[in-house]
């Protein structure tokens, strides 16, 4: 039944470029979206393989052609008039648009660049490179991709162009969102943050139209950043059972957009995570020239870590011992030793409810204090807020000894089985972090 559709697809095609070529630009574009139709079908029903993966290769060729048809009618172009050489010229520069044409706008197109306007980053997350630790190569790239273009033009001539499009891989809670985040902060640029959710619709075609719109509205406010957290969620292997049709439309859209970034868009970088690379479509991984792992933290970045969580909260906490917290939380992520931190902040604030004992230093402050303590007076958290001294209430400085109480009862959360899966894709696909 398929040959069928394989066959009319291939009618519609031959018509489409002849149209194309005579520079009837309407209708050939309405002939290569009739060829798409059938090719759509013909890929639902073709179990070779091999056949699907060359269709779904001329399908992309044929939509992005579609894609850059409708671009020269979008902007004047009507048919005949435009030649060649005029066309090239629309498709390599679109027209930047003034305030008042942005409002006289296809009204869908306002709304569905209305819909994405909460996913632009407006304030800077303030994260610092030097915040990240560790991940050295990462940082590197991407400062060679996100920075240096945009301060240091001149550096980019010739066949040196900087990295387009990077894929953050590695366990859950290794801090590549938080790396992400660095960038929005040091990079002079637009920066989107998006997810699946920002993407998928329930109603029909717009999944596909919200990633065109995404991708315009980068252009639009280049140099832009458009950073995809989770980005398998959207883009899983095709050909899976329970892969929906609007699934392969959001795939196929994504897919012609990045072959755009690189090539038109100089100044548009694709930065987008995943905790399973193994599950991301083989045609988008192949879109995303660098591949970083981003693994569990080292020794030093643990001990890092554990500053940067403290910060300025009062501890009494030595070198040493944050070099022996380190070296006790090894196979431990970013996001484990975040969790510990957070429950060590607590631990004087429970010991300040439980307290029997206080004490008043000599700014007038009370601290909680054993009984044996010189000037300990026995009374309450409650019995001090009484005689309205709430405010007058210190926790104590965080110890070493806190540490040890919650890491005693923590576990990391990454397995081995979790590392074994990211290194072997590391040893095929990628590069260390």
């Amino acid at each position: 039944m398929y040959c069928n559709f394989k066959e009319n697809a291939a009618e519609y095609i031959k018509q489409a470029v002849h149209e194309d070529d005579a520079g009837n630009y309407r209708k050939a574009l309405t002939l290569y979206m009739s060829a798409l139709e059938y090719l759509k079908v013909h890929l639902k029903y073709e179990k070779n393989p091999k056949i699907k993966e060359i269709v779904t290769e001329k399908f992309i060729d044929y939509l992005r052609r579609a894609e850059e048809i409708r671009a020269i009618l979008d902007t004047g172009g009507s048919g005949p008039n435009l030649n060649n050489e005029a066309a090239d010229a629309v498709r390599a520069k679109p027209k930047a648009r003034s305030g008042d044409e942005r409002d006289k706008e296809d009204p869908e197109k306002a709304k569905l660049k209305a819909g994405l306007d909460s996913v632009i980053i407006r304030e800077k997350p303030n994260v610092r490179w030097n915040d990240v630790a560790g991940l050295e190569s990462a940082k590197q790239a991407l400062q060679e991709a996100v920075i240096l273009p945009v301060k240091f033009p001149q550096f980019f001539t010739g066949k040196r162009k900087p990295w387009r499009a990077f894929l953050l891989y590695g366990p859950p809670g290794t801090g590549k969102s938080y790396l992400a985040k660095a960038v929005a902060t040091e990079a002079d640029s637009t920066f989107f943050s998006v997810s699946s959710s920002d993407l998928v619709s329930k109603w029909m075609g717009e999944s596909e139209k919200l990633v065109s719109s995404l991708f315009q509205m980068a252009r639009e406010s280049a140099p832009s950043i458009i950073f995809i957290d989770e980005i398998d969620s959207l883009c899983g292997q095709r050909g899976e059972g329970n892969e929906s049709e609007a699934s392969r439309r959001i795939k196929t859209e994504l897919l012609v957009q990045m072959q755009g970034v690189g090539k038109e868009d100089q100044k548009v970088l694709i930065l987008a995570a995943t905790n399973t690379p193994y599950a991301l479509d083989k045609a988008i991984r192949r879109r995303f020239d660098k591949r970083i792992y981003i693994p569990l933290p080292d020794l030093k970045a643990r001990q890092h870590m554990f500053k940067v969580h403290l910060g300025d909260t009062p501890h009494n906490l030595t070198e040493k011992d944050f070099e022996e917290l380190a070296y006790k939380t090894d196979g431990f992520s970013g996001s484990d030793i975040s969790v510990c931190v957070n429950e060590v902040l607590f631990e004087p604030v429970r010991k300040t409810w439980d307290a029997k004992f206080f004490r008043e230093t000599s700014n007038g402050m009370w601290i909680p204090c054993e009984p044996n303590e010189e000037g300990a007076v026995n009374i309450s958290l409650q019995e001090l807020d009484a005689q309205g001294l709430a405010s007058k209430i210190l926790p104590p400085a965080i110890t070493r000894a806190d540490f040890d109480k919650i890491l005693a009862k923590q576990k990391p959360t990454v397995s081995k089985a979790d590392l074994e899966v990211h290194e072997r894709f590391t040893q095929e696909f990628g590069e260390e972090g």
